[in-house]
């Protein structure tokens, strides 16, 4: 088996906007939104192409300060993004949400970057954004569920402990399920393409676990800072 991906050329990858197409031609025909799915796919199809770009300059950077300068970045907006759910607490609580996946998502990210792999240099922007994004993602949706919920709780007036152990339970629940699946009703993304590229499914495997493992942590630790870090006294 060869350890390279296929190569797709523009004029294939064409081809899957056919079943695209008809995605949009029958909602046009049943008189909905197709607009806004054409918008999507138009701005999914530029952000991807500026993306791919920027991502080839930053994976050929040999300066450290620039890397953790882009880290920085990814957290700010993830914990931006995140508190979009209460957007009337959104910057009475950003420092709480940063603090959070700053320490829960980047613990995981030490250890999986320089203890795991053992990457050399310790910034190898190659291994280090992707793992940083899979984290950082995962820490954001966890505290976004767990803001969502626990200012749910507290709006039934359910009790303060109580109403914490309820968001956390419920920002679990997205990756709790996908523990129970993979391999079973699913093959995650990261693992579909190392064995498309030619990889040994025993070794993606072994990345699977790792990966699924970071995020299911970096989504306790992070959702779990955030509420103990937030109490609507001091508001």
């Amino acid at each position: 088996m060869e350890n390279t991906i296929t190569f797709i050329p523009f004029s294939r990858l064409l081809i899957i906007f056919i079943p695209v197409s008809l995605v949009v031609l029958i909602l046009n025909y049943w008189l909905l939104d197709w607009k806004n799915s054409l918008q999507a796919i138009g701005r999914m199809l530029i952000q991807l192409t500026i993306i791919g770009y920027l991502l080839s300059y930053i994976f050929s950077s040999k300066d450290s300060i620039f890397i953790l300068f882009i880290l920085i970045i990814m957290v700010l907006i993830s914990s931006w993004i995140a508190l979009g759910v209460t957007p009337e607490n959104r910057f009475s609580l950003l420092r709480f949400s940063f603090l959070a996946i700053i320490i829960g998502g980047g613990l995981n990210l030490v250890i999986v970057s320089q203890f795991i792999l053992q990457l050399d240099p310790w910034y190898k922007p190659r291994y280090l954004i992707p793992l940083a994004g899979m984290i950082f993602a995962s820490s954001m949706n966890g505290v976004s569920l767990a803001a969502e919920r626990f200012s749910a709780e507290l709006k039934r007036k359910v009790e303060y402990n109580l109403a914490k152990g309820i968001a956390l339970k419920a920002a679990l629940i997205p990756i709790t399920n996908s523990l129970f699946a993979v391999g079973l009703v699913s093959l995650p993304g990261m693992m579909t393409g190392q064995i498309l590229s030619g990889i040994s499914p025993l070794i993606a495997v072994r990345y699977q676990i790792m990966v699924m493992s970071m995020i299911f942590s970096s989504v306790g630790l992070s959702s779990y800072l955030f509420l103990i870090m937030t109490n609507p006294e001091k508001k």
